[in-house]
């Protein structure tokens, strides 16, 4: 499938960019993709919940904010003794807190009420007027007896944060519905055919070069039944996930309306999720997390961040390194992390995810729910994974190191040199000596 496939397809074909089946095609695990093994922390910083899905609060400009000299996240979570493949069910917004990047605190939950019968990925902004607000997912139905999968964008706003005695972030918020798909642009749930739907996952983001604000957010493309598109493969229409996208025509963060998508993976992969941008070096670098399974028939991909990169917000955007893959997971742990985030840090690119299932190497993720539920809780991380590094220049990225378990460097701090930086260090010295002895022995 090529960008001209779009035309005269569905309505909600009228992303400027597509990631096509040909570029994803090229997908493999290299040297510069692949993550080293990640072992489990020696003490667990938050040991009474799970922690997954997690965002920093950032400034408009898109830096992580520090508040009075404290690092605050959000992540998702749920009771540590919950099996692990029941937390989406109850899912939770907290928040932690942090004065160093490294030691972490539970401020607890944000909200005492919220709307959806649960919560999911967002993000955080610190306003001018150091207000907060929290985006998130309202996922199921408030008032249904059963479990329902409608998701619905919400912004939360209200937050204030008090650092007088300690670390405190209280309301009273005001829980506001920002979008829901529109059916055209953004498939509704009842439109949806084969695997679940998905509008979900809101960035907050200010254009650093226009002052715009947008809105990105994860969706799928309507495809109707009976079209033209794949060359009307039925089976890869399934496959239609989408990088939505609203704006704000005045900045404020709670009025948005719904644009044509960034990006769209129609026939490729279904779910290109919690997108975000970074802006570096004059370039916007579109990331999204993604899972083998959600790859079209035809294709075969990894749990893994993917990435574009364009010259404008509104692209054109093109895969990195050609397929698209910029990190994941090594083959003998494919589930070792998940939901990775990316921010700037000095010269580099930094990339925090969760870690996921450490311990399990099945060709599926849903094997694991084939072992006792001890082992399933054994082998869950549920926690911060440690923070890679990424080299980014261009099209092309590579994975340069790591830092540890929830290390989130403060605002100016230098990263110690990474790996390859101390072998160069080294056969620079060890020239070095070498020489002075040759011309040491010669006079």
């Amino acid at each position: 499938m090529t960008d001209d496939s779009f035309n005269g397809g569905s309505p909600g074909f009228r992303a400027r960019s597509g990631w096509t089946r040909a570029q994803a095609s090229g997908i493999e695990r290299t040297d510069e993709t692949v993550a080293p093994i990640f072992y489990p922390p020696e003490n667990d910083q938050i040991p009474d919940v799970h922690i997954w899905d997690t965002w920093f609060l950032r400034n408009r400009d898109g830096t992580l904010a520090e508040v009075d000299g404290y690092r605050v996240c959000f992540s998702l979570t749920a009771p540590a003794d919950l099996l692990p493949g029941k937390r989406h069910d109850v899912a939770t917004i907290r928040c932690f807190y942090s004065s160093d990047g490294r030691n972490w605190h539970d401020a607890g939950p944000v909200f005492e009420e919220a709307l959806g019968q649960r919560q999911w990925a967002g993000s955080a902004l610190y306003d001018d007027d150091e207000s907060v607000y929290v985006f998130y997912t309202a996922a199921g139905e408030d008032d249904a007896e059963e479990l329902t999968y409608a998701q619905r964008i919400v912004g939360a706003s209200g937050g204030t944060i008090d650092t007088d005695d300690g670390f405190t972030l209280s309301g009273p918020w005001t829980h506001h519905e920002l979008l829901s798909p529109d059916g055209e642009r953004y498939e509704r749930e009842d439109q949806s055919r084969g695997m679940i739907y998905t509008f979900r996952d809101p960035w907050f983001f200010e254009d650093p070069e226009t002052g715009e604000t947008w809105l990105l957010f994860e969706a799928n493309s309507p495809v109707p039944e009976g079209s033209d598109v794949c060359d009307g493969d039925a089976a890869q229409q399934e496959f239609n996930g989408s990088v939505g996208v609203a704006r704000s025509p005045t900045g404020d963060p709670l009025k948005w309306e719904l644009e044509e998508p960034l990006l769209d993976a129609v026939g490729t992969n279904q779910e290109l999720e919690r997108p975000h941008v970074v802006y570096k070096d004059g370039r916007y670098y579109l990331f999204i997390s993604s899972h083998l399974h959600t790859f079209a028939p035809g294709l075969e991909g990894f749990d893994a961040l993917y990435g574009f990169v364009a010259e404008t917000f509104r692209g054109e955007y093109v895969p990195l390194n050609g397929s698209g893959l910029v990190a994941t997971n090594p083959e003998n742990a494919p589930f070792q992390s998940y939901s990775w985030m990316a921010f700037a840090h000095g010269d580099e690119v930094l990339v925090q995810s969760f870690f996921n299932y450490f311990d399990f190497a099945g060709p599926v993720l849903d094997d694991i729910a084939h072992l006792s539920e001890a082992e399933q809780m054994r082998r869950f991380g549920g926690t911060l994974a440690p923070t890679l590094r990424l080299d980014v220049d261009g099209t092309r990225t590579r994975i340069v190191g790591k830092l540890g378990h929830w290390e989130i460097p403060m605002a100016g701090e230098s990263l110690p040199p990474t790996d390859e930086e101390l072998i160069r260090r080294a056969r620079e010295a060890a020239d070095a000596d070498a020489s002075e002895r040759y011309h040491g022995g010669s006079e």
